[in-house]
């Protein structure tokens, strides 16, 4: 593979970095993939990749040369030091870091429309999975039944935090199970078998952030794909690790029924499950690529209107997404 198709993965050790070096071990991208420690990680350690043995490159300027693509899987202190390390290299941010600087593009190839392009010197900055989801949903439906509004509910895992949430909430299970104490450093309230519409007031980040984050990039991709309603949105955060599910409320100008509805979403990454099949959970999407959409019914109460339930893995989707955009810069 030629000099100028050399990618780096800075933050390879992170719950994405992980999932990015997953796909791409089965990838042909994945051939020419330097992995580079970032944050918490150690430069010279042993890992692997593709079930070969690798080594974590130091986050400098000699490592990240002949990169021509760099996907930032760490912290915003990382994000900040390749930019100023690797200034010709494309930035794939997954870490939303960059997202404020004026040459970031939200990106998810998944709902843009064909030809879509972004300027060369632009960083990618991936969007939040629960938005791509619901971007796909709405503006498929749009592009066949007009719709005049919908709801979201999302349910968010603790993946979204990062590692260290997700070790929070099975600590705070362990310990309410065993009768002991609870860590609440990153949530500052109980997760485990509960629901949270707020974080505790002590908490790094508000619950809040990520509602309106996911607002913006709602706002975004439909105004690219079809320009379906955006929909009133509420995040929730779950006691799961991983995946986000969706309670989808839509309503059209003329319902066209279930079994219409269906039909249109199914296919190009989208799995729906219609009739009597299992609908979909995330335990049983975890690791799987695209969204899963079930038990589709009408509002007893609302002619016009049906509701959707949606899930997907959202780490996974989130490395789908950049490695497409990836392919595209190649």
């Amino acid at each position: 593979m030629a000099k100028t198709q050399t990618l780096a993965l800075v933050g390879s050790e992170s719950l994405i970095g992980r999932e990015l070096r997953d796909l791409l071990s089965g990838n042909s991208l994945g051939q020419n993939l330097k992995l580079i420690a970032a944050g918490g990680e150690e430069a010279g350690k042993l890992t692997d990749h593709g079930g070969e043995p690798a080594f974590l490159l130091a986050l400098e300027e000699e490592s990240l040369e002949s990169a021509h693509v760099i996907f930032l899987a760490d912290t915003p202190e990382a994000a900040q030091k390749v930019r100023e390390v690797a200034p010709r290299a494309h930035l794939i941010d997954l870490t939303n870091a960059l997202e404020d600087m004026p040459q970031a593009r939200l990106r998810a190839p998944m709902v843009e429309p064909r030809g879509y392009q972004v300027p060369g010197d632009s960083i990618h900055v991936i969007a939040n999975a629960a938005a791509i989801a619901i971007t796909v949903v709405l503006s498929r439906l749009h592009a066949a039944h007009k719709i005049t509004g919908a709801l979201a509910h999302v349910f968010g895992p603790a993946s979204e935090r990062g590692a260290p949430a997700v070790e929070e909430l099975q600590q705070q299970t362990i310990g309410l199970l065993s009768f002991k104490g609870q860590p609440k450093k990153i949530f500052d309230a109980q997760l485990a078998f509960n629901l949270l519409p707020r974080y505790g007031e002590e908490a790094p980040v508000a619950l809040e952030e990520s509602e309106l984050r996911i607002e913006r990039n709602l706002a975004t991709l439909l105004s690219h794909s079809g320009h379906a309603p955006i929909p009133s949105l509420r995040l929730i955060q779950a006691p799961v690790f991983h995946g986000y599910s969706i309670s989808l409320w839509v309503e059209f100008e003329s319902n066209p029924g279930i079994a219409t509805i269906e039909q249109v979403l199914e296919g190009d990454g989208v799995d729906v499950r219609g009739g009597d099949t299992e609908p979909p959970d995330a335990v049983g999407m975890a690791g799987q690529g695209g969204l899963a959409i079930g038990n589709v019914a009408s509002d007893r109460n609302h002619p016009r209107a049906v509701w959707l339930w949606i899930v997907c893995d959202n780490l996974r989707l989130q490395a789908e997404n950049a490695i497409l955009v990836a392919q595209q810069l190649l």
